[in-house]
């Protein structure tokens, strides 16, 4: 029994030890790089995954098509199947754009599991100097469900430019001081109301990951943090002139290391016994969220958990299962011009595909159909 303050704390320290024990299991982890065993005896499903993720239309730098430069897919902790091109080989880092997304929120998953963030903190808890201002209803769960509710315009190229918010973040006047640049949007509506998908959402949430676990790993605390765990070696994270993490979409890594993050996730945030995601992180993250249910705007087909898109249907919002040739259980990070990693939890499966695909991205329904024949 926890009868007095000092057996109580040796209690909380004791739970918190069994906490981080990871479910025993026969689970393969990759020891430096992958183990691999190519699929054989498939070689016209192997031939129909080729010719849908690799065979290009328009010419090799045209715009039209998938331009494909990377599939890995690990299946059951095994490098099952590979295939690079244009120029790109297994070496090679790929700007992630979108799916450092997932990759911000997982930080911040690793904070809280360390005990240094609470997802109900406001975010000046630790972007200090914005303390006493408005920004500070905003908490750290509205930084990875897309609820801060600020006013921000998720506009690129197409967009008309003087409307995004996100062009100025990068190449105008906020590159410097991106913080300030998105805590200086008003509020379109109360944080933790409104779902709105958001680079600036994961922003905020790798700059708090950032800034809670310096204290305690050192001025790039990311890299004890999560990628040295998990083997991501050559993982580089733009930041700003600050050093505030470019969260949102700048994260480099090889296919490979990016297959390393998808299947920590398969595995529950666990990886060789050590717990480095809190029990039940995955499931949440993989879950619609409660501000995307309550409220995301009409006719809002993408469901979201922690900063991860889903397959499942939201059946409360009238939305069907977004990839219907895929196992309902299916969620992946997604990234501008066609970035993926793709977990299957059903299928032990994670799929990394990376390219540079401008007038219409790679379909992750599309990719996971044509992936599943290879393996059963």
């Amino acid at each position: 029994m926890c009868a007095n303050r000092a057996v109580f704390a040796l209690c909380v320290l004791a739970a918190h030890a069994q906490a981080q024990v990871c479910p025993p299991g026969d689970a393969t982890f990759p020891d430096g790089d992958w183990p691999s065993r190519p699929v054989q005896g498939k070689a016209a499903e192997v031939a129909a995954l080729e010719k849908y993720a690799f065979e290009i239309s328009g010419g090799l730098y045209g715009r039209q098509g998938l331009h494909t430069n990377a599939v890995v897919v690990i299946h059951r902790g095994v490098l099952v199947y590979e295939k690079y091109a244009r120029g790109f080989g297994p070496s090679n880092r790929h700007l992630s754009w979108s799916v450092a997304k997932s990759i911000s929120s997982a930080l911040v998953g690793v904070a809280v599991e360390r005990g240094v963030v609470s997802l109900d903190d406001s975010i000046c808890v630790h972007l200090a100097e914005y303390a006493g201002q408005d920004v500070c209803r905003i908490t750290v769960r509205d930084t990875i469900t897309f609820g801060t509710g600020l006013d921000w315009a998720e506009e690129y190229e197409n967009g008309k430019r003087q409307t995004s918010s996100v062009l100025p973040l990068f190449f105008g006047s906020g590159h410097r001081d991106q913080l300030r640049h998105i805590l200086t949007h008003r509020f379109a509506a109360a944080p933790g109301t409104q779902w709105r998908y958001s680079t600036a959402d994961a922003q905020l949430a790798a700059a708090v990951a950032k800034r809670a676990l310096t204290p305690s790993l050192g001025a790039d605390p990311f890299w004890p943090a999560l990628f040295d765990p998990i083997g991501m070696r050559e993982v580089v994270v733009e930041e700003d002139a600050l050093g505030t993490p470019l969260g949102g979409s700048s994260f480099y890594a090889t296919p490979r290391e990016f297959a390393k993050f998808g299947y920590l996730f398969l595995k529950g945030g666990c990886w060789k016994g050590r717990r480095l995601l809190p029990d039940g992180w995955v499931a949440q993250s993989a879950t619609p969220s409660a501000v995307f249910v309550s409220g995301a705007p009409e006719g809002e087909t993408r469901p979201s958990g922690y900063a991860w898109w889903l397959g499942r249907p939201v059946p409360e919002r009238g939305v069907p299962s977004r990839w219907p040739d895929a196992p309902e259980d299916t969620y992946a990070a997604q990234g501008y011009w066609g970035q993926r990693i793709i977990v299957v939890p059903s299928e032990e499966l994670v799929i990394v595909r990376t390219g540079d695909d401008r007038q219409e991205p790679l379909n992750t329904n599309d990719l996971v159909k044509h992936v599943l024949p290879v393996l059963r």
